[in-house]
């Protein structure tokens, strides 16, 4: 964070003495990324804007509000994919880069054209009705969902656009062995599970019943469930938050771990279970649900452990 001087169209001037700009969609109060100022004019993007393939019509007012609460998560999923080190070219540069489109349904022909949140070819799409908080509770109730939120929905796509590269870093074997083959009918499957439901056993076995349907649904599920572990413990840390020992009542356990660098998954995993107790226990006290709604078998666990090891293979 940097203390800034000047008004937000120009040069500001930090107390380093370095000249810095805004990204140009700060006038639209959907970033607060720098540029610096040699490298850029009013005109130019951040780094996380600057992935945008597509966005809605912002002359429409609806449109322009769901849109910044789109742009602020995808924000956060950029800080966290550059924390961690994992390689982000960018479509514009590259064939089959990382881009957004961020799509609003719209009419042909008098029938509604509406849109699926999704990846394809580094291309990853999502709908503009998610950023309603109304439309986003109405559909998670819909799909029996206890979780559904924007930032989630960028680290599951994400999770999508990075399967390639982990077949190449780990290897489709290592990644069979523990989520199933890759290969059989997505279509099929995913069909099957809005038909039928998930698996009656996918609480023995999968981060959600989502990720049940298929193994590319259970990496993409498991990915997204990883960068909220990681991200959770480095919010912990920045606010010096201690926890209990569950082995020693008397004594403290500080979240001091850089959770985003840390190499051992184990030590997040020790972390991370003590401290969704507390915090689901806080959000009862205030009369809410559960702010981690999950209890994770060990098969589960096991993912996410892998999941770990390809990032830290990836960052290397």
């Amino acid at each position: 964070m940097l203390s800034l001087e000047g008004p937000k169209q120009h040069v500001w001037t930090a107390s380093s003495g370095k000249a810095f700009r805004y990204c140009a969609n700060a006038r639209l109060d959907a970033c607060n990324w720098l540029l610096p100022s040699e490298a850029a004019d009013e005109h130019t993007l951040c780094s996380a804007c600057g992935l945008n393939r597509t966005i809605p019509d912002l002359a429409l007012a609806e449109n322009r509000e769901r849109w910044k609460r789109l742009e602020f998560a995808k924000h956060r999923l950029v800080y966290s994919l550059q924390r961690l080190k994992l390689p982000m070219q960018s479509g514009h540069d590259q064939a089959g880069g990382m881009l957004f489109d961020m799509l609003a349904g719209y009419a042909e022909n008098g029938e509604e054209k509406p849109v699926t949140t999704g990846h394809e070819d580094g291309v990853i799409t999502i709908d503009v009705l998610e950023g309603d908080p109304a439309v986003r509770t109405a559909r998670r109730q819909d799909l029996g969902e206890r979780f559904r939120t924007l930032l989630g929905h960028f680290r599951h796509e994400t999770g999508h656009y990075y399967f390639p590269q982990l077949t190449r870093v780990v290897g489709a074997d290592s990644f069979r062995e523990l989520f199933g083959d890759e290969t059989t009918d997505y279509g099929a499957a995913l069909g099957s599970y809005y038909r039928e439901g998930p698996k009656p056993d996918w609480n023995r076995h999968y981060v959600t019943a989502y990720a049940s349907s298929h193994p590319h649904e259970d990496w993409a599920e498991t990915f997204a469930h990883y960068i909220h572990i990681v991200d959770t413990l480095d919010s912990a840390r920045a606010y010096g938050i201690g926890l209990r020992s569950e082995t020693d009542q008397n004594a403290a356990v500080a979240v001091d771990v850089d959770s985003y660098s840390e190499e051992c998954f184990d030590r997040l995993w020790d972390l991370w279970v003590p401290l969704t107790v507390a915090v689901n226990s806080l959000n009862r006290s205030m009369g809410h649900d559960d702010l981690y709604p999950f209890v994770l078998p060990p098969p589960a666990v096991e993912k996410l452990r892998f999941a770990h090891q390809f990032i830290r293979a990836c960052a290397r």
